[in-house]
């Protein structure tokens, strides 16, 4: 792979009750496990990180191969959903739900380039045959 860019970020303290930055401060916070799993909820956490650069990424994946496509992404959004839960083997594993809307599309076309978009999303890519991700298409 030709590398167009690479972010950095160190976390420090205590893991997931820490804190996280970006090497160019862009992105720096305090970190806290939520209230569900037992933690003051805080702070964020790494699932709420992962959401907003999923929800990110494929929206923009989405008006790429919706570009090409000619397909309209006024008011368009990506919704992203990550779950943490207990896995088979004594760990803990990630479900990501994603909910696209394209309210100027009619849903076979919305649905189309949703299935597109994750084929071109580099989130998409990483995570599939890893994690269950599920697509949604919304017609508001």
């Amino acid at each position: 792979m030709k590398t167009l860019y690479t972010a950095e970020a160190l976390a420090t303290g205590d893991g997931r009750n820490g804190h996280g930055a970006t090497t160019d401060a862009k992105v720096d916070v305090d970190l806290a496990t939520p209230k569900e799993m037992g933690g003051s909820g805080e702070g964020t956490n790494p699932e709420q990180l992962f959401a907003v650069g999923y929800a990110a990424c494929f929206h923009g994946a989405l008006r790429l191969v919706a570009k090409d496509a000619g397909v309209d992404t006024t008011d368009s959004t990506v919704g992203a959903r990550v779950s943490i839960g207990p896995n088979d083997e004594g760990g803990f594993g990630l479900a990501v739900e994603l909910e696209v809307t394209l309210p100027h599309v009619d849903h076979d076309a919305a649905v189309a380039v949703t299935e597109k978009a994750h084929q071109v999303c580099p989130y998409s890519n990483a995570t599939r045959g890893n994690i269950e991700v599920t697509l949604s298409v919304t017609d508001d």
